[in-house]
């Protein structure tokens, strides 16, 4: 029976501790949305419930108005899925053109591709709305939806590491076999450079779920709202929020990320720390 050293045993307790600190957010969470209303802050410090509050997800699935959370649910999938197949899509076929594709200043967009993506979100806030209200897009989901059909820069840069590990000999034969750039794109390309495609569409996923600032300026009717805008519907200034709904609500919005983390984790990590075929 192999012996466990005092130090193997100190590092696992160390981990184990920053585990928990991690995850004790979550499982306040948790267990503040069984907790009834009035109990949420007075036993904050306290995992245990003195009863459980199943009526919360009741109350808080119910919504507002003629609008319950199935709505949100909804509007939130429609915003993700969009939005996610455009960023990976429109990405992948321009990271695609910068590596395999020459053309005279690609060096140049390439750089501003890069440049964009150290731009901060806040500098571009203004201009994009001043720009949408002008077409008339403000109060739909065309703002929120439309953007990432023209690619997002760290996508294209991730893509664009894998491609460029491809070997150009298989683009070459691919062209004696009588393959056009689309054709080697998809026949060729597409399928080496899965881990990044998978990759992309999880961060995408993620990163459009829990937007909250997007949907705040552009989405004005409670109808169109996703689960992050819904949920601050919750808290009232005139009257007594709903905690015990509000918490079991932002319980249900973890479902589909915690979901979605355990289905694909493994590409997470393959898509990151590998880079396509080796030549």
């Amino acid at each position: 029976m192999p012996i466990i050293s005092a130090r193997a045993i100190t590092k696992h307790f160390i981990i184990s501790l920053f585990a928990l600190v991690m995850i004790y957010p979550i499982l306040w969470l948790a267990v503040s949305s069984l907790k009834p209303s009035s109990e949420v802050f007075s036993t904050a410090y306290s995992l245990i419930p003195s009863r459980l509050e199943f009526s919360n997800y009741v109350s808080g699935w119910k919504g507002f108005g003629n609008n319950s959370f199935t709505v949100f649910f909804k509007n939130s999938f429609i915003i993700v899925i969009i939005s996610t197949i455009g960023a990976v899509v429109s990405s992948a076929l321009v990271a695609y053109g910068l590596a395999r594709i020459p053309f005279w200043g690609r060096s140049f967009w390439f750089s501003c591709v890069m440049m964009t993506l150290m731009l901060p979100h806040d500098v571009t806030i203004i201009p994009q709305y001043v720009m949408f209200s002008k077409l008339g897009w403000v109060s739909s989901f065309k703002p929120v939806i439309v953007p990432s059909f023209f690619g997002m820069p760290f996508f294209i840069f991730l893509i664009m590491q894998f491609i460029r590990t491809i070997p150009s000999e298989m683009d070459e034969a691919a062209k004696m076999d009588g393959c056009s750039k689309i054709s080697i794109f998809f026949r060729i390309i597409v399928p080496l450079i899965v881990p990044a495609l998978v990759t992309a569409t999880i961060f995408s996923f993620y990163w459009r779920w829990d937007d909250f600032i997007t949907p705040l300026l552009y989405l004005n009717k409670p109808q169109l709202y996703p689960v992050s805008l819904a949920l601050k519907l919750f808290l009232d200034a005139d009257s007594t929020s709903n905690w015990g709904g509000m918490f079991a609500m932002s319980t249900m919005s973890l479902v589909p990320v915690v979901l979605v983390f355990f289905l694909f984790q493994k590409y997470i990590v393959e898509g990151i720390s590998t880079s396509g075929l080796k030549g």
